[in-house]
């Protein structure tokens, strides 16, 4: 079955004339999704390496029958596009802009509920694959094979990391979900690990955190309260000096309780396999999966 994108997924890219939108579209189309055209109001009417551009997201809505959009736009309009998707009632919306203000964001966030039957991936993200069905995002589809490991991770390398050791190990991934590094982000650890947890391809998961925010602890209180489904967790930034940015604006730990340290802690006693060293990764998953009483 997987989660949030499949077979069925149709997907329109919002920034297709810009370099980056437009070789992103390419590559998912490779990979296998049905890209249907992209949306630049600029450039209505056009077409550009086989994509229809379209003025609005509703316009490529109602002549393409898209559900899912990925944004390529640059950030000062990042948040606009998210909005225009919203508007239009397209059903899963990948921004994979990074740099977006966290007042856009501010925005965006607080109208977000007024639209429950969307949802956002990132911004700040490598988007979603589900290996063999689609990709919307940057990922390097040729790493991802498919399997019943699911892996949500609020950094983009190291799901691709844990993804070749697994691929090593002769395992695959029902879906990979990167839900952004930004302080601000749409779905969050627990949503999407509801989703895993009702998904028949899915036997177990790795969740893959940073220092910075309570998100990871939050997911370990849901694991612990209402998933049948064994979850490992690794989180990155052992090191990380208090107060400072660690690659993503998300990643810095403000207090101890945020560090690296304190959420292995605390992930660990609410019943998650906690992974000390990111090498172990796949290692781990595959021991997980053959002790598991789901594969029994």
């Amino acid at each position: 079955m997987s989660i949030l994108v499949d077979k069925d997924t149709k997907l329109i890219v919002q920034g297709i004339t810009g370099t980056e939108g437009l070789s992103h579209a390419r590559a998912m189309r490779d990979y296998g999704t049905r890209v249907l055209g992209g949306v630049s109001p600029e450039k209505p009417g056009e077409r550009i390496n086989g994509f229809p551009v379209y003025r609005s997201v509703t316009e490529a809505k109602a002549e393409t029958g898209a559900n899912t959009s990925a944004i390529f736009v640059p950030p000062a309009g990042a948040a606009d596009a998210i909005h225009e998707a919203l508007e239009a009632g397209i059903e899963l919306i990948v921004c994979v802009t990074e740099g977006i203000p966290v007042a856009d964001m501010i925005r965006i966030r607080r109208v977000l509920p007024d639209y429950p039957a969307s949802r956002l991936i990132g911004p700040n993200c490598p988007g979603v694959i589900s290996p063999g069905k689609a990709k919307v995002g940057i990922m390097p589809g040729a790493i991802h094979a498919q399997g019943c490991v699911g892996i949500v991770s609020r950094s983009g390398t190291l799901m691709y990391e844990a993804v070749a050791q697994l691929g090593a190990l002769g395992l695959g991934e029902s879906t990979c979900v990167g839900i952004g590094g930004d302080f601000l982000v749409g779905m969050d650890y627990r949503e999407v690990l509801a989703l895993f947890e009702g998904d028949d391809e899915t036997n177990g998961v790795l969740l893959i955190g940073e220092v910075g925010g309570m998100s990871e602890i939050e997911a370990a209180e849901y694991v612990r309260s209402t998933m049948t489904k064994p979850v490992a967790a690794f989180v990155a930034g052992k090191s990380a000096p208090r107060g400072r940015r660690m690659g993503h604006a998300g990643a810095i730990a403000e207090d101890s309780a945020s560090s690296a340290a304190s959420k292995m802690e605390a992930l660990l006693s609410r019943g998650l396999t906690v992974i000390e060293d990111p090498a172990c990764m796949g290692q781990v998953l595959s021991w997980m999966l053959q002790n598991s009483p789901i594969l029994l």
